[in-house]
């Protein structure tokens, strides 16, 4: 006799409108939120004479952290994935508090900065039957269509 934990975010086999296209739309909105961190990045060394240029990396992450903490926590969803019209939800069902917006942005910028982790997540976005990556498995949140 196996017990099963009742969930409440949407069941994929009888939900399945939540997750249909999730992995390729979170693709787009990802490629949207690099494109808009990189051009901040690079505005902030314009505005700064180039002298934040020298500490790119650091700058980057620090725009990447801010920018997905701050929409994430306001929407439940980067401009990207408004764009792409999905958002994430947590563990209860309900969009992202602002704990929960940076707790996920923390996860997410670790597993991208590992290339084995980083594989992992996008293998489990793509063959997981609610598309989580791993940084959503650790928190039990998911990413699903936006609920007209």
């Amino acid at each position: 006799m196996t017990m099963t934990m009742p969930s409440v975010l949407p069941d994929p086999d009888h939900d399945h409108a939540f997750y249909d296209g999730v992995p390729a739309k979170r693709l787009f909105a990802w490629v949207v939120d690099v494109i808009l961190v990189t051009a901040v990045t690079f505005l902030l060394g314009a505005v700064t004479l180039s002298l934040l240029w020298w500490f790119w990396p650091i700058v980057y992450i620090s725009v990447a952290f801010l920018y997905r903490a701050g929409t994430i926590s306001s929407g439940s969803a980067t401009l990207g994935m408004r764009l792409m019209n999905i958002e994430l939800r947590g563990p209860t069902g309900a969009r992202f508090s602002g704990g929960e917006a940076m707790l996920h942005t923390l996860a997410y910028l670790v597993c991208s900065g590992f290339v084995v982790l980083q594989l992992i997540s996008i293998a489990m976005m793509g063959f997981g039957a609610r598309h989580q990556g791993l940084h959503d498995l650790l928190l039990g949140s998911v990413a699903i269509n936006r609920p007209r």
